[in-house]
């Protein structure tokens, strides 16, 4: 794909024109996401009583643990006031999926994977942390990874 900046001072707001010689789903989900595409905001996370801004960014993973949500980035773990199910709602559309009943990946943090077992997928993460992909995953993580 082909990108290209203009820049004219005499424009009022930004504007974005999508040329493709034919309509197809990749154009199409490009445009939605271009056209209700927010700024992301951070997250609010805790660390014991302390409330902490953290950018999408810097989230390696979200993972359930001792009946609760938390959050690891490279400066350590912190526990998220949200259910999985609500943060990959949220998180639709975006380079966050969702590898286990337990577990939504930042794929821009992935820095290796394994596919030499059968059935499943080993994805390491910045910083060595080790993530499975579950079978039933396994097909959407190749999906979206074009695998």
């Amino acid at each position: 794909m082909k990108v290209e900046i203009r820049i004219d001072p005499s424009l009022d707001e930004a504007a974005i024109v999508l040329y493709a010689p034919s309509p197809t789903q990749e154009v199409e989900e490009l445009a939605r996401r271009l056209q209700g595409e927010e700024l992301p905001r951070p997250f609010t996370v805790y660390r014991e009583r302390e409330a902490v801004k953290v950018s999408r960014s810097m989230v390696l993973r979200f993972f359930a643990e001792d009946k609760g949500v938390s959050c690891q980035t490279a400066e350590g773990t912190f526990s998220v006031r949200a259910r999985l199910y609500e943060l990959e709602e949220l998180l639709s559309g975006t380079r966050f999926v969702r590898v286990s009943n337990s577990e939504i990946v930042n794929l821009d943090r992935v820095t290796g994977l394994d596919l030499t077992l059968v059935g499943t997928i080993k994805m390491t993460l910045e910083g060595g942390t080790v993530c499975w992909v579950s079978r039933r995953y396994v097909k959407k993580i190749k999906h979206v990874l074009g695998l």
